[in-house]
């Protein structure tokens, strides 16, 4: 049951609520993919200033970084990146809150695929459509709007709080990474990934890597006195798919033993050649494999490495394709290892009865097969924490979109955790 300041600051979260969906189209036009996230950050850092949130920029500092554990090595440069954090009442007595959300989109190209253009965001009466729109810049302006909601009912936050929103999350994690590296950590942290109003339990551990081979260029007038490297690469994907297959039948910890097929290969990127009269000296895809809590990165590193560049691959009449030129493995972009999560703990207990209080029901619990930010502040700091957020369909594919009733449930399940988890006074 929710009192009558919590009734305020439910009706405070109604009023705002359009805010919330003006707010998060304007991140959705700014179509942040990769190393283009400065529109996004100039429109919420602006958000920030005017709600009197003061911004501070987190860079991405590869001096204080490179060497961790949980960096990423990325090929691009760091020079311009950053992230924006705001922190309310820093050494305040009392438990402290982390809400964290990024602001990086995947590609949705070829746009024409699309009903509409995807950095073009559109309504209809349930959904908000673009990318973006779920995955999560919706989680975002309600993980800030949600405080924004608190101080309107006339209620001062006066334990610690922090805001983080940040980029990277969809290829590194560097981004999160540097803000919990920086002290912007808590007690507790909230993401409202688009996995819906349920308590996120674990994650898997994510490696990306890129494999290259090389080949011998010739004219077509004699293919067999030259080497393709387009044909060598594609005799590597049943290995890395004998992979996948090893880990979904001998390495399914639990509870993942109680799913068929968590391990999920995904070719996502593949690229080769230069002309189609010319046999390719040069070929390379990028992947995603994921494998089980528990397992290190470096372990998972060695097992991909084993299958690419150890095992002999042949073809009629020859021993081995790559006897004079063996193929190799890059580790760029996410060495993320994976981790349950603790239900019991007094965060997590604290959201459920928000939840409950708001649904007349229990919330839910998901598994999820994927990662977040929540790495960071598991392995980094130990901060516990879980992922709660809007209802979305087809992120990183066509027609994104997320249910706007849903957005307007986690604005006001934030802002309920806040003043249950936050000390908080009459303004």
């Amino acid at each position: 049951m929710t009192n009558e300041l919590e009734q305020k600051i439910l009706a405070s979260c109604d009023k705002l609520f359009p805010a919330v969906l003006d707010f998060t189209e304007e991140m959705v036009k700014q179509y942040s993919v990769l190393n283009q996230e400065q529109g996004v950050l100039e429109v919420v850092e602006r958000q920030l200033s005017e709600m009197n949130l003061s911004p501070i920029r987190v860079p991405i500092d590869l001096e204080r970084l490179g060497s961790h554990p949980l960096f990423a090595p990325v090929p691009w440069a760091y020079d311009k990146k950053y992230n924006l954090v705001t922190v309310l009442n820093p050494g305040a007595s009392g438990t402290s809150l982390v809400f964290n959300g990024h602001l990086d989109v995947v590609p949705a190209t070829p746009f024409e695929m699309w009903t509409k253009q995807p950095n073009d965001p559109w309504r209809d009466s349930e959904w908000l459509y673009g990318r973006g729109s779920g995955d999560m810049q919706s989680g975002v302006a309600a993980m800030i709007y949600a405080v924004q909601a608190v101080r309107e009912a006339g209620v001062e936050i006066r334990s610690p709080l922090t805001i983080q929103t940040v980029v990277e999350e969809e290829c590194s994690g560097n981004g999160a990474l540097a803000c919990v590296e920086r002290g912007y950590d808590g007690d507790f942290v909230l993401i409202p990934e688009p996995f819906g109003p349920t308590i996120y339990t674990g994650q898997l551990g994510v490696m990306w890597f890129k494999v290259i081979c090389k080949g011998s260029p010739v004219h077509v007038q004699d293919t067999s006195a030259g080497e393709d490297a387009i044909e060598r690469l594609l005799l590597l994907i049943p290995a890395l798919k004998d992979l996948e297959t090893e880990l979904n039948e001998h390495h399914r910890v639990p509870p993942y033993d109680q799913m068929e097929h968590p391990f999920n290969l995904n070719i996502g990127k593949i690229s080769g050649g230069n002309w189609a009269s010319s046999v390719p000296a040069h070929a390379e895809f990028e992947a995603r494999l994921s494998f089980p809590p528990g397992m290190t990165a470096t372990q998972f590193m060695q097992m991909v490495s084993d299958r690419i560049e150890r095992e002999p691959y042949t073809t009629a009449g020859r021993h081995d394709v790559f006897a004079t030129e063996r193929p190799v493995v890059r580790f760029e972009g996410f060495r993320s290892e994976g981790h349950l999560i603790d239900v019991k703990q007094p965060g997590i207990r604290m959201l459920e009865n928000c939840h409950r209080d708001l649904t007349a029901q229990g919330a839910e619990h998901y598994l999820s097969t994927c990662t977040t930010d929540l790495r960071a502040f598991h392995f980094y700091s130990r901060t516990g924490g879980t992922c709660y957020g809007p209802v979305a369909r087809n992120i990183h594919g066509v027609d994104e979109a997320v249910n706007i009733e849903s957005v307007r449930h986690t604005l006001k399940t934030y802002a309920l955790f806040i003043s249950r988890w936050c000390e908080i006074s009459p303004a």
